[in-house]
């Protein structure tokens, strides 16, 4: 009776292990900045200072899988293809160093930034879009305000619709694509900035 619930436990646990050991490995990506040379400045240089945040994404982008759009206005979510950290820890990061390396004689900081003192100007930034349709296009859309800190006044605001088209289907060009936005949208921001 023993021997017969053995072999019944092992048929069972056969197509369990085989099914887990067929289980595609996932794959982590994050977005990466300007791939431009800094430029060094002696610290005397540097003298204004520009506040980046808050920034907003579409809160279907706050998950670890890789969104993607598809037909008949659904998505796809990829479980095998996740961002290494939090996107919106990611973006934030591309748009400061892809602003310091733009406007090297400022100083960037993050939101918030009240543990590095103030900041001459705040930056706000809302992300409505930034998402791919795999082999089609990649896409982002964002509005800003450019806010003086000292009179809490809008001085300058915007609005960017960019997108690239894709011939590749793949997630690593879908990721390139994605950076390729922020890089364009850090110049029209750059462009913006007093």
């Amino acid at each position: 009776m023993l021997k017969k619930i053995m072999t019944g436990g092992i048929a069972i646990l056969i197509p369990l292990i085989s099914a887990c050991a067929s289980t595609p490995p996932t794959n982590f990506y994050v977005l990466e900045a300007l791939s431009q040379t800094p430029v060094l400045l002696p610290d005397a240089v540097k003298k204004r200072q520009i506040g980046i945040g808050p920034i907003t994404l579409p809160s279907l982008l706050a998950r670890k899988q890789i969104v993607t759009r598809a037909e008949h206005n659904s998505v796809q979510i990829a479980e095998f293809h996740q961002w290494a950290e939090p996107l919106k820890d990611n973006v934030a990061q591309v748009l400061i160093q892809n602003l310091s390396q733009l406007q090297p004689h400022t100083i960037f900081r993050l939101y918030p930034w009240s543990a590095y003192g103030t900041v001459n100007y705040r930056v706000i930034i809302d992300i409505i879009r930034l998402d791919t349709w795999l082999g089609k296009s990649a896409n982002i859309e964002a509005t800003w305000a450019v806010m003086d800190e000292k009179t809490h006044t809008i001085i300058s605001n915007g609005h960017a619709a960019i997108e690239h088209r894709l011939t590749d289907e793949s997630y690593p060009a879908t990721v390139n694509a994605l950076s390729q936005l922020l890089n364009e949208f850090s110049q029209k921001l750059s462009l913006a900035l007093p």
